[in-house]
């Protein structure tokens, strides 16, 4: 798959944005971010938001949890760290900037990965779910939401129409779950939910579940 998408577009484009992100963004993914939120809690303490902006997802977890967010924008991490400090978010255990396809953290140190909307921006989605897989517990989950792309019908011509112009600024509108499939048959995960949320089902909360553990006993029996 071609890596068409550059990280310094995607760093400039976030710079500009990060003043004005909640206020444009902030009710348009809330369902989104909510149910993502939702499901890697249900996995276990220990999580990994990727993407996490300005923090908009933070306050949805609650005291017990301790929840580590890492952004390629330091602008907007900048922003995330104000509602810590103003919040007083105790839940937060740190804020990083770094490549979703270059995690800085050991083999199986989260209960679950959620990206939040991000995985259609990385320049190669298959290298971050990589990490995404090395950097989970056994048996935890990759919970990802986004927009993706339409598989058949009138809108998929339309996205994959307009997918030059959404490059340009550092977007895929073509992407399509069959990708995630894809890449989950290969690395042991199973897409176990995809939910369509927020306004005429805009976006899509997809649950990865961690089988590698569960397979390889399975073959040894």
């Amino acid at each position: 798959m071609a890596k068409d998408i550059d990280l310094s577009t995607i760093t400039k484009a976030y710079a500009k944005w990060a003043p004005f992100y909640d206020a444009v963004y902030s009710r348009i993914l809330m369902q989104g971010r909510t149910e993502a939120v939702r499901a890697a809690m249900a996995c276990g303490s220990d999580i990994l938001e990727v993407g996490v902006g300005t923090g908009l997802s933070l306050e949805d977890y609650p005291t017990g949890y301790a929840v580590t967010g890492i952004d390629l924008s330091k602008p907007m991490l900048d922003r995330a760290a104000e509602k810590i400090r103003a919040k007083n978010l105790t839940n937060v255990t740190g804020l990083c900037v770094m490549d979703a396809c270059r995690l800085g953290f050991r083999d199986g140190s989260f209960d679950a990965v959620v990206g939040q909307y991000m995985i259609t921006l990385v320049p190669d989605a298959e290298a971050a779910l990589d990490e995404f897989a090395r950097v989970v517990k056994p048996g935890g989950e990759i919970v990802l939401v986004n927009h993706i792309g339409a598989e058949k019908g009138l809108l998929a011509m339309v996205e994959r129409a307009v997918a030059p112009l959404a490059k340009r600024v550092g977007w895929r509108s073509e992407f399509q779950l069959g990708r995630i499939r894809a890449w989950a048959e290969g690395a042991g995960f199973a897409v176990v939910a995809a939910k369509r949320v927020g306004f005429a089902g805009f976006f899509t909360v997809v649950r990865l579940k961690d089988r590698r553990a569960a397979d390889a006993r399975a073959e040894a029996a």
